[in-house]
């Protein structure tokens, strides 16, 4: 073996491990119920994380800031976490119901409260996937916290730099800042954060909020000025993990509330005996399949179908997409949105409301009996372990007075975003397996959709197992180009495919809860590239070219799921 080959395989495997102890510890630290992120307790995540240089976290392992990863982790996060020493995160413990205002982070569904100055609840209702989430990205973001304190304490007493006088004058101004004094600190902040004045200037505007437009110094100063207290006053930065979020952890509460919702709205609209399609998507493309034809005939018109679904994922066009919505209401749509915490929400379509010939969906001219058309149930995407519970939750009996009715599950078809190994933004993936991660567990499965079905029409399709990741923001690119280069020759990563498949092959293989031969349709658009530089998530969204993989897997499925 040549030592290219070696070198490279154990850079893998040092960054396989890693993993394996960021996850093994952070099961270890929500047991013991707390810790300090940058004190001997928070060590070995500290170290793992350096060692593994995720792809997300750029420059994590060197002296200048990360920015990008700065901006992905803090539109995660909620506004003002940079100020807090004290981080708690909670179950679902009655705070929505408080004087506490409710704090929801740009890029992450959840809920989060501001409690004092010092403290920031986050309300965990995910899983555990959430917490190596919010936990992992709290590393990161104290760790560039020290990289900032080291770069403006001139001593162990607390004296700063003049730059960081500069910083801490803009930022606890009261007055707004003009355009010179806002590039006075710029400059400051730029040699702060090792970084140059035109890199703080191109990305200064994403951090900005409407409330808060020069966030991006307050961010650096708070996390500055808390690391420099630990470091001068031993004031360590703790996290902590309620008595309530341990106890309730992996028991699916919140899964079972929601699915009992979606079972009880089957059963009062009579819709629980008839064939179910799961499709586990976006809250957009399915209903804007089903019911964008009619109101928008002259924009199809003019610019043929994908035209129009460009249009409606436009930020600006709120009224087309009230226009599709009215119109899926007005024709059976029911909308259930969340109220157990899990944040999926759900939409029922009833086949017989709609006119499946006016779609272009190419189905069979003959149709079913009205009591064998199909009822689509479109749910929210699921995060990470969180997919397992609902769908366990979903696929058991309903409970009807004195009997237990299973349901009528005749296909579960999920698509969403993942990474990609070979190819690029848009393009699509067509899993022959889910492989999970730090585990020995392989869920191969025969899946409804072919390469071929979505071959032809301008998007690189590809075919071949994936990877079910522990966490997005863990990945490397040298435990990546392992599983691309091994036999096991993977094209794409993502986070909940084996969850699914892990629910799906219990309940129709082991409980006989639902059909054993139940379809199975899994497809993803790529959302990046982690194995090219500047391709990661970090980089930036999709921007308009997810909108047609997402239409032209959203027709196949649904052509499929009328032709059954």
């Amino acid at each position: 073996m040549s030592n290219k080959k070696l070198h490279a395989r154990t850079r893998a495997q040092e960054s396989s491990n890693a993993i394996e102890r960021m996850y093994i510890t952070m099961r270890h630290l929500f047991n013991r119920g707390f810790y300090k992120p940058m004190g001997v307790s928070g060590e070995t995540l500290r170290e793992a994380l350096l060692l593994l240089r995720p792809e997300i976290y750029g420059s994590i392992a060197d002296d200048k800031a990360e920015l990008d990863g700065l901006l992905y982790v803090i539109d995660r996060l909620p506004q003002g976490i940079e100020e807090c020493t004290f981080i708690n995160l909670t179950s679902d413990e009655g705070y929505s119901n408080s004087h506490f205002k409710a704090i929801i982070p740009p890029k992450r569904r959840r809920n989060c409260y501001r409690i004092d100055e010092e403290q920031m609840n986050i309300e965990i209702t995910r899983g555990r996937s959430e917490i190596y989430d919010i936990l992992t990205h709290l590393t990161f973001l104290f760790i560039e916290s020290h990289k900032i304190s080291k770069r403006v304490l001139i001593d162990e007493n607390g004296n700063t730099t003049r730059d960081w006088v500069k910083l801490e004058k803009a930022v606890l101004s009261k007055t707004k800042l003009t355009q010179n004094e806002r590039e006075v600190a710029i400059t400051h902040t730029a040699n702060i954060l090792g970084r140059t004045f035109n890199e703080l200037s191109q990305v200064y505007n994403q951090f900005s909020l409407k409330d808060q437009p020069e966030r991006l110094l307050h961010i650096v100063y708070w996390l500055g000025k808390l690391a420099i207290e630990e470091i001068v006053n031993n004031n360590k930065r703790t996290v902590t993990f309620s008595p309530v979020l341990r106890e309730r952890l992996g028991h699916h509460i919140h899964g079972e509330i929601w699915a009992d919702n979606i079972k009880n709205t089957l059963l009062k609209n009579n819709l629980i005996d008839r064939p179910i399609h799961v499709i586990s998507a976006n809250m957009h493309s399915v209903m804007n399949t089903l019911f964008a034809v009619n109101p928008l005939k002259a924009i199809i018109a003019k610019k043929g179908i994908f035209g129009a679904y460009e249009d409606l994922s436009k930020k600006e066009n709120e009224t087309l997409r009230n226009k599709v919505t009215k119109e899926a209401l007005q024709n059976g749509m029911i909308y259930i949105p969340d109220s157990s915490g899990t944040n999926i929400d759900v939409q029922i379509f009833d086949a017989n409301r709609i006119d499946v010939s006016n779609l272009g969906l190419e189905t069979n001219k003959s149709k079913p009996k009205k009591d064998q058309q199909p009822v689509i149930l479109v749910m929210d995407y699921a995060f990470g372990e969180q997919a397992y519970e609902t769908i366990d939750e979903l696929l058991k009996p309903v409970k009807s007075g004195n009997k237990n009715i299973s349901l009528n599950v005749s296909s579960i078809s999920i698509m969403g975003k993942a990474g990609i190994l070979e190819g690029g933004k848009g393009d699509i993936m067509i899993p022959t397996a889910h492989i999970f991660e730090g585990t020995a567990d392989n869920y191969p499965f025969k899946n409804e959709l072919q390469k071929a079905d979505l071959e032809g029409n301008g998007v690189n399709v590809y075919e071949g197992a994936m990877i079910t990741v522990l966490g997005t923001s863990l990945q490397n690119k040298d435990i990546l180009k392992f599983f691309f280069n091994s036999t096991w020759s993977v094209i794409g990563l993502e986070m909940e495919g084996a969850h699914y498949q892990k629910a799906i092959q219990a309940a129709s293989k082991i409980r006989k809860a639902i059909n054993p031969n139940v379809k199975v349709r899994y497809a993803y658009y790529a959302s990046d590239n982690p194995l090219e530089t500047g391709s990661t998530l970090a980089s930036g969204g999709l921007g308009t070219s997810g909108v047609k993989p997402t239409y032209l897997i959203t027709r196949k499925i649904l052509q499929q799921i009328f032709n059954n």
